[in-house]
């Protein structure tokens, strides 16, 4: 089966609009959301390796834009949005540290389209994998790990600027978990780089 991935990203971000318009708890609205929006489109197909991890990507893009949309914060959402992604792959594969990476690199990509700050952003995403770890069965640290290497990936594709900025987030210690970004940063490294530029709105 073949997925549209244009209009994935499209369908994420009404679905998103309609779950947490209006609604009171808007992060545990978006957890919910992200996490079945996933499930449904994740069982839809038998997606592995780079189109699974490229179904995740436009998924959380979609999300963001979603989140954007209804006025709502998109680097006070960023935490939710990795856990809900995390908890929704999960379900229907087997989520890893790839999975966390792309996510965070989705998040970090969507906010610059959106208008929103990378760097928080970056930080928000580092905060929900640790919160995830557990249960992807990695430690804290690889997760935070994973997802600031994905961080700046992204960073790296929206310019040089961005990149200092997620770099200086990575210098603290996030949620008591010292983040160690373990392979050099270059952006031309980042084999997803195509697939990402399809995957905007």
């Amino acid at each position: 089966m073949t997925t549209d991935r244009k209009n994935l990203v499209t369908d994420t971000k009404l679905y998103i609009v309609d779950a947490i318009h209006g609604v009171g708890d808007v992060a545990s609205a978006i957890v919910d959301a992200v996490s079945s929006t996933l499930v449904h489109t994740l069982k839809g197909t038998r997606a592995t390796g780079t189109e699974f991890l490229g179904l995740v990507f436009d998924t959380v893009t979609g999300t963001v834009h979603g989140v954007a949309e209804v006025g709502g914060s998109v680097e006070g959402a960023a935490r939710s949005i990795m856990v809900g992604t995390m908890r929704g792959a999960k379900q229907v594969s087997k989520a890893g540290v790839e999975a966390v990476s792309v996510s965070a690199s989705a998040l970090v990509k969507g906010a610059s389209e959106v208008g929103g700050n990378v760097a928080v952003t970056a930080k928000g995403a580092i905060e929900g994998a640790i919160d995830v770890a557990r249960d992807l069965g990695v430690s804290a640290e690889e997760a935070a790990s994973a997802a600031a290497n994905g961080a700046l990936r992204a960073a790296g594709t929206i310019g040089s600027g961005a990149v200092d900025q997620v770099r200086h987030v990575l210098t603290k210690t996030i949620n008591g978990v010292k983040v160690v970004v373990r392979e050099p940063f270059r952006s031309d490294d980042d084999n997803r780089s195509g697939d990402e530029k399809s995957a905007r709105v």
